[in-house]
Order: C-alpha cells, then structure tokens, then sequence
C-alpha cells in the first residue's frame, strides 16, 4: 500500500521539546509533521523486517586492517574460519 491509500488516522503524544525539533525538521524539509512522522515510520519499518538487523552496522567502523573482512573469524572467535 502506498501512503495516501485508505489513509488512516492516529494520535500520539510528544513532549515539546520533539515537537519543536520535529516542526523545525519537517519544515527545513517542506514537509508536514504529519509526512515526516510517516516517512521516519516507514524508514523504521522497512529496517524492522531485515532478517540479519545487525548487517546494517556492516562497514560502519573502519578497523584499519585491509585483510579484515578475511579474517573476522579470528578477530571475533579468536581462531581461524571452521
């Protein structure tokens, strides 16, 4: 279902500080609080159903090591591939 497709309506409660941040962002942007609500839930939503969460931290951390990736198993399990 694509937003704006039977369109349903909800209510939630932030505190005024989120709200201002939310406003400011959602203007910056061009968009309604309401839209940047649903786009930072759809954002969310599509990350909640990867089956491996933890891939999304993949190559967020530079180890400095060029041969890294080949040889994780030693790094992480303190030995060699099985």
């Amino acid at each position: 279902m694509t937003h704006g497709d039977n369109m349903l309506r909800t209510q939630i409660s932030i505190d005024e500080v989120m709200y201002e941040r939310a406003r400011a962002e959602a203007a910056r942007q061009g968009v309604s609080i309401a839209e940047l609500v649903r786009r930072a839930l759809a954002a969310q939503l599509a990350t909640a159903d990867d089956d491996k969460p933890w891939m999304r931290f993949a190559g967020a951390v530079a180890s400095g090591d060029a041969a890294a990736s080949r040889s994780v198993d030693a790094v992480v399990y303190g030995r060699g591939r099985p």
